[in-house]
């Protein structure tokens, strides 16, 4: 990601913050229907928390360091 324009990274910072509202609407969806099937949501909170992650790692390369 090293060649990745400070544009190229906020258009995929957008992304993932989309995708990451979108999964936190389906599992709070899936969270209230009884007949979940609790693998799959599993799955879908460690997608998000991976998201998360990159969200947080993009944010990081787009603020400067400061140097007090």
């Amino acid at each position: 990601m090293t060649d990745d324009t400070p544009d190229d990274l906020r258009r995929l910072l957008l992304e993932l913050k989309t995708e990451h509202r979108d999964l936190d609407d389906v599992i709070t969806r899936m969270a209230g229907d009884p007949a979940v099937d609790q693998l799959r949501l599993q799955r879908l909170k460690k997608r998000k928390l991976a998201i998360r992650d990159d969200i947080n790692r993009l944010e990081n390369q787009l603020i400067p360091d400061i140097i007090a």
